[in-house]
């Protein structure tokens, strides 16, 4: 699916309308309150009605696109710009793009389009899994040196060799922290886990290391790869997440960065996918409502 085929394929409101309806219904229109078969109304064709609680709605009701003013021409533009922007797409380029009248309607476009490609039931990884963490942030200056860490934010990976890839935005990267992630992740039947020799392994993969399913890479004395031994599959998407932040979002707040992780993440484990396009509007009309107060909320609070 590419720009041309979009323009052609949705040209209206009723086109894109209609294909929501496949992918939120695909068995049949069902009430969202009470699930319940419902009918068209004859005089607005874009509501539908469920006798049993007496309820008008539409196929954007209680989704991602609830209560948006923007033509839905635009919502599948935007969709499909980032699907296929490998290091993503900044707001303003949506903006610019799509002719939107203000930079906040573009930043909270991309962002409801984000909390659709969130993944509600994930498999767990097993195989050859590979883990790492990175440091997200500009240069940090103490005392005249440059300090690597100061500041920055912190982001854990997991990849499964030929499998799914994974980014989560951490508070640290102690041992406790990395093995909640690496419970919630990593199946009972992993073969081999790699990573380099940060202390934090040691710990939280103890249990692994006794059964000998832990080898570690010695990145402290510049070896980066010993046979199949190596990080450098989970690091090449470290890379790719870095040069979406510098070259095409310029700056990630903390508050959001998990946001920009999981598209990123979404789009890479789907980057071979050809229904990639119908893919994420189907995560979009099943993915609950992102209200403007809940995303800029003061999560400290």
């Amino acid at each position: 699916m590419n720009l041309v085929d979009v323009n052609t394929m949705f040209p209206t409101e009723d086109k894109c309308r209609e294909m929501l309806t496949r992918l939120r219904w695909p068995e049949g229109v069902r009430c969202p309150r009470c699930k319940m078969d419902a009918t068209e109304l004859e005089t607005e064709k874009t509501l539908y009605y469920c006798k049993e609680c007496d309820y008008q709605f539409s196929v954007t009701a209680g989704t991602i696109f609830n209560d948006s003013h923007l033509p839905l021409t635009k919502w599948f533009i935007a969709t499909l710009l980032l699907c296929e922007a490998k290091k993503g797409m900044s707001a303003c380029q949506i903006q610019r793009t799509l002719g939107l009248g203000s930079y906040k309607t573009a930043w909270y476009l991309c962002h409801r389009i984000r909390a659709a490609m969130v993944e509600s039931q994930r498999p767990m990884l097993d195989g050859k899994v590979e883990m790492d963490e990175t440091y997200v942030g500009g240069k940090n200056w103490f005392k005249g040196k440059q300090s690597r860490f100061n500041n920055k934010e912190i982001v854990f990976g997991i990849r499964q060799r030929g499998g799914e890839l994974r980014f989560f935005h951490t508070k640290d990267a102690r041992s406790g922290t990395l093995l909640k992630y690496i419970r919630e992740n990593l199946s009972e039947d992993v073969d081999i886990l790699y990573t380099d020799d940060a202390r934090a392994y040691r710990g939280a993969l103890a249990d692994y290391r006794k059964q000998g399913r832990h080898k570690t890479i010695r990145h402290k004395l510049g070896i980066y790869a010993k046979g199949d031994t190596h990080t450098n599959t989970v690091e090449s998407a470290f890379s790719l997440l870095k040069r979406g932040i510098m070259g095409s979002w310029h700056r990630v707040s903390a508050k959001h960065l998990q946001a920009y992780c999981t598209e990123m993440a979404f789009r890479f484990n789907r980057r071979e996918n050809p229904n990639l396009f119908l893919d994420t509007l189907r995560h979009m009309v099943t993915a609950n409502t992102l209200t403007f107060k809940d995303l800029t909320k003061d999560t400290a609070a």
